[in-house]
């Protein structure tokens, strides 16, 4: 068998393409749908943590998000902006900015629901397999973060 086509050098046979084409074919199912509401994929996370907690810290957003404040921060003043949610500096600790969803933001997440149920829809998977799936796929990120892999 010719080197290139081992099973181990067969980019089909790669976990990590399976992932990084699963995961841009999931955005894009989410794309089209979030347009018709004001979001982009990313925004769509930020008022999904909100949406859970109602108020949090910045801090608190970039670890639920595993993102940085130079990352989130141009999204937030975006979705701010747009009315959908309150950036505060708290006055007992003026280092931490508080985010706070609007009645706008609380709102959204109506239409949110109906978006979210389309693409559930679209995977043709049951309720107990998007569970499972979800699942391993936290489990797995969650060894790959740990593994901490130094270079050969």
């Amino acid at each position: 068998m010719p080197e290139a086509s081992r099973p181990d050098f067969v980019l089909d046979e790669q976990l990590c393409f399976a992932l990084h084409t699963a995961s841009r074919a999931m955005t894009g199912c989410y794309r089209p749908l979030l347009d018709s509401i004001g979001l982009t994929y990313s925004q769509y996370a930020v008022m999904l943590v909100l949406w859970e907690h109602e108020s949090l810290t910045l801090g608190t957003l970039c670890g639920r998000l595993q993102l940085d404040t130079g990352t989130l921060s141009p999204l937030l003043k975006r979705l701010e902006a747009e009315g959908l949610l309150v950036r505060r500096r708290r006055a007992e600790d003026e280092r931490t900015v508080q985010l706070t969803l609007t009645e706008r933001g609380r709102a959204l997440r109506d239409e949110a629901a109906a978006v979210r149920a389309r693409v559930q829809e679209a995977t043709g998977l049951t309720r107990a397999e998007l569970t499972t799936l979800r699942d391993d796929l936290q489990t797995l990120a969650a060894r790959l973060r740990a593994a901490h892999l130094a270079p050969v």
